[in-house]
C-alpha cells in the first residue's frame, strides 16, 4: 500500500475579475504516488499547486475531482480516518501561539487532534524531549529563536503520533545553521519508518533530505525521479568543466559525437555537456591530449535541472 495515492487529481477556484468571475486551475488533473517510508520532495515556483495538493491530502480542501488517499483511506469518504494519519508542518509562525508555553501549545494541538487526555501530558513531554525543547518546555513560544520554533512546529505535527508528514516550505525564513539542523531531524525521522511529503525551493534540502522529488509547475507534474536520475534530464550523462580551452579546441569538441552543448561560464571556464559515457571520455582524451590539464568531471545539481524545466518562473510570484 502507497503512504499517498493521488489519480486525475484536479482543483478549480473561482477569481473575480472586472469582467467576471473566471475559474483557476490550481490542480490539472495530476497522479502521485508515495510508498511508506519515503521522503518525498515537491518542487516547483509560487502558484504551483504545491500548498493546494497538501491541504487535500490533510483534508482541509476538498478536490473538484479525481481521488486522493493517505494509507488507503480517501480523503474526501474517510474524513475521521485520514485525520489521525497526518501531521501537517507550515514554515514561519503559523499554527504557534506566541504567549503561550511549548506544552501549552502542544496541549492544545493534541486535544484538537484527539489525543486521550490521559496521554496528553506524556505525550507532550515525549516529543518536548525528542526535539530538544524540554528546558524551554514552560517559556512562551515568542521568546523562542526561529530555529526554536521550527523544531516546536515539528513536535506539534508529531504529537498525535501520524504516520505521514506534510512538511509545506518548513525553512521558510531560517538561516543556514537552523536549515541544517532542521534536515538533521528530518533524518531521524526517516528512521521512524514515517512518511514525508515535503514542499520546499530549497534545492540543497531537497537533494540531501529526499528519496524521490517531483517537479510541478501549473498545477502539472512535470517530472518524478531521484534527484539522481532528474539531473540527467539535464545532461545526458556528464558534463565537464575545464580551462584555458582556446575557442579553436572548443570548437573541435563541439564536433565530437555525443556533446550536447559547449559553452563558456561566467569565471572564463568551460563547460562541455555530453549524452554518452563514451562521448565524456573523447573530451576528456581531447582535451588532455590539447594540453589542458584544469578540468574535472560532475553530474548537474538539481537546482540546474530545476532551472531547465521549470525557468524563470522559478522566481515569480503568483498573483
Amino acid at each position: 500500500m502507497n503512504a499517498v495515492e493521488v489519480r486525475s487529481l484536479r482543483r478549480e477556484f473561482t477569481v473575480s475579475r472586472s469582467s467576471g468571475e473566471a475559474p483557476r486551475v490550481a490542480l490539472g488533473g495530476i497522479d502521485l504516488s508515495i510508498p511508506e517510508g519515503e521522503i518525498h520532495g515537491l518542487l516547483g515556483p509560487n502558484g504551483a499547486g504545491k500548498t493546494t495538493l497538501c491541504k487535500i491530502l490533510s483534508t482541509v480542501l476538498v478536490p473538484t475531482s479525481g481521488t486522493a488517499a493517505i494509507l488507503g483511506r480517501d480523503v474526501v469518504a474517510d474524513v475521521a480516518a485520514v485525520r489521525p494519519l497526518v501531521g501537517c508542518v507550515f514554515g514561519g509562525d503559523r499554527g504557534l501561539y506566541g504567549r503561550l508555553s511549548a506544552r501549552h501549545n502542544l496541549s492544545y494541538w493534541a486535544a484538537l487532534y484527539g489525543v486521550p487526555g490521559r496521554r496528553i501530558g506524556l505525550r507532550t513531554s515525549e516529543v518536548l524531549e525528542r526535539f530538544g525543547l524540554a528546558g524551554h518546555a514552560d517559556d512562551r513560544v515568542e521568546t523562542f529563536s526561529r530555529g526554536m520554533k521550527q523544531r516546536l512546529h515539528l513536535a506539534r505535527g508529531l504529537v498525535h503520533d501520524p504516520r505521514v508528514l506534510l512538511l509545506d516550505e518548513p525553512t521558510t525564513g531560517m538561516d543556514p545553521v537552523a536549515a541544517h539542523e532542521f534536515r538533521r531531524l528530518l533524518g531521524s525521522l526517516r528512521n521512524d519508518g514515517r512518511t514525508i511529503l515535503i514542499t520546499t525551493h530549497d534545492m540543497a534540502e531537497a537533494e540531501a533530505v529526499c528519496d524521490r522529488v517531483t517537479l510541478i509547475d501549473h498545477g502539472e507534474i512535470l517530472h518524478t525521479s531521484t534527484p539522481r536520475q532528474l539531473a540527467r534530464l539535464v545532461s545526458g550523462h556528464d558534463r565537464v568543466d575545464a580551462r584555458d580551452v582556446p575557442a579553436e579546441l572548443a570548437d573541435r569538441v563541439r564536433t565530437l559525437a555525443g556533446v550536447s552543448r559547449v559553452r563558456l561560464q561566467g569565471d572564463g571556464s568551460t563547460r562541455i555537456e555530453t549524452e554518452t559515457g563514451s562521448a565524456t571520455a573523447d573530451v576528456l582524451r581531447l582535451l588532455v591530449d590539447s594540453g589542458v590539464t584544469t578540468l574535472s568531471t560532475s553530474r548537474p545539481s538539481l537546482e540546474e535541472v530545476y532551472l531547465r524545466l521549470v525557468g524563470d518562473r522559478g522566481m515569480e510570484v503568483s498573483r
